[in-house]
């Protein structure tokens, strides 16, 4: 019975101790480095979601590519939305600061991206909270960069970085 309880003792401990530092590593490699998150919406239509209402993504969020702010034209993005902080939202870059963007349906025609900012939008127009009825978003809202739609099975897939034609920036400054 001693030897037992001395096994049971020592299981526990071992236990604690695998807990306590798995613990905080997890959270920091989920904080730091990726996580998933369900993408809900028709917003990114047909790219995420285009099963509509009856299904939805799952992908991943790269915290990493995201660390110094470095997004190019073309990439999925989460970012904390400008309207509400206790939402994020998925959306498409579509131009980078200092770029000229055609805007659909924004106050201004035409917009200059300012320093420190983005333009982005959902790929399903008309159905998308985005720059056009924000304007452009501050780089400091960028949570994480989406590389891959993890779930459903059958969808899984690495997201490219493709900006449609017809969304190109009217006047780029030099990359």
């Amino acid at each position: 019975m001693a030897q037992s309880q001395g096994w049971v003792r020592r299981y526990a401990k071992a236990f604690c101790k695998g807990f306590f530092v798995a613990v905080p590593v997890a959270v920091t490699f989920l904080d730091r480095v990726a996580c998933v998150a369900r993408v809900e919406g028709a917003s990114m239509q047909p790219s995420l979601n285009p099963g509509g209402s009856q299904s939805s993504d799952v992908v991943l969020l790269n915290h990493w590519k995201v660390r110094n702010f470095e997004v190019q034209r073309g990439d999925i993005v989460s970012l904390v939305s400008p309207k509400n902080p206790e939402q994020k939202i998925i959306k498409r870059v579509i131009a980078l600061e200092g770029d000229i963007v055609k805007t659909m349906g924004h106050k201004n025609r035409y917009v200059k991206v300012p320093r420190g900012h983005i333009w982005v939008e959902g790929d399903h127009h008309g159905h998308s909270f985005d720059s056009n009825s924000f304007g452009p978003v501050s780089l400091g809202l960028l949570h994480a960069h989406a590389t891959h739609i993890l779930w459903p099975p059958e969808r899984w897939q690495k997201l490219e970085s493709v900006l449609p034609p017809e969304r190109l920036p009217v006047q780029r400054e030099e990359d």
